[in-house]
């Protein structure tokens, strides 16, 4: 095989995975019109349209498709063997691609990314933050960080700190016509701000005590899914927010918030960082999860 053909599968893999010409530059380290190039070559030399696109979305053809599923393991495998000699290396190397989720990654990697970065000057930590579920197989995560609750089969999690609890916050303006609630059932009586996914999805305010277990769905007028957001609703007085506690916390302290139903707000299950079973353990991989584990 010529090395032109092999850039070319490789260019199509990229696309193929990501959906997106830009994203496949990106992660390929070259321009989009490098990789359309590519892409249309491979197209060129086999007869065969792989890709249909649009000018807001690239799918695959049923060819493209069966292409796809036989390429990917190769280069899944390629690419491990790769990782193998990280083991070779002194100091971690190389870029390490992590999804986490937008609420918490402030509270994953602002307390490590400084002196993580310090003590392995040749890693590139490249972290994709978004509440959007995420596939990170099909997406090129080297690994992704998720509750426990939500993980995979298939994966092989590691558990990291830290712990995170949900916070009820209200401000002094809108508790000084309201009272402060004393128990979930109390909510009804107030304004809420409804938790969504990016999919629009609703999830409910959960609280747990003596072994009881309350799911509380609100029917506010205000449906977000930033917790920045949720923090500026509650601060203007219009609304209740459940947030994470740790970025309400300065808030609360300095009197702008006020934090209810806390002996109701149990911790949530753990964090964990998780990848591919059958991934190898790069040495840049290794070094984050060090950083991270609990």
């Amino acid at each position: 095989m010529r090395s032109t053909d092999l850039s070319e599968l490789a260019a199509f893999d990229a696309v193929a995975r990501n959906r997106s010409f830009r994203r496949a530059s990106e992660e390929r380290g070259v321009t989009a019109s490098a990789i359309s190039h590519a892409v249309s070559s491979l197209e060129a030399r086999t007869g065969i349209r792989l890709l249909n696109r649009t000018t807001r979305s690239v799918s695959l053809t049923d060819a493209g498709a069966m292409l796809f599923a036989r390429l990917s393991p190769a280069f899944g495998e390629i690419g491990s063997a790769l990782d193998a000699l990280n083991q070779f290396r002194e100091t971690p190397f190389g870029k390490v691609r992590i999804n986490a989720p937008n609420s918490i990654a402030p509270f994953v990697f602002g307390p490590v990314m400084g002196s993580l970065i310090a003590a392995n000057p040749n890693l590139e930590l490249e972290i994709v933050a978004t509440d959007r579920l995420v596939d990170i197989v099909d997406e090129g995560f080297d690994a992704g960080i998720r509750l426990g609750e939500s993980l995979r089969d298939g994966m092989t999690a590691v558990r990291i700190k830290p712990r995170l609890r949900f916070a009820v916050v209200g401000s002094p303006a809108y508790f000084a016509a309201r009272s402060v609630p004393k128990a979930p059932v109390d909510l009804r009586d107030h304004i809420c701000i409804r938790n969504i996914y990016p999919s629009g999805t609703a999830y409910p305010w959960e609280f747990a005590r003596y072994g009881k277990t309350i799911e509380f769905e609100p029917t506010g007028p205000l449906s977000l899914d930033d917790h920045e957001l949720m923090i500026e609703a509650a601060l203007s007085g219009v609304a209740l927010a459940y947030v994470w506690e740790d970025r309400a916390r300065p808030y609360v302290q300095r009197g702008q918030l006020v934090e209810c139903l806390a002996s109701w707000c149990a911790p949530e299950d753990w964090l964990y960082l998780y990848y591919p079973a059958r991934k190898h353990l790069s040495a840049g991989l290794r070094a984050i999860i060090e950083a991270l584990r609990v």
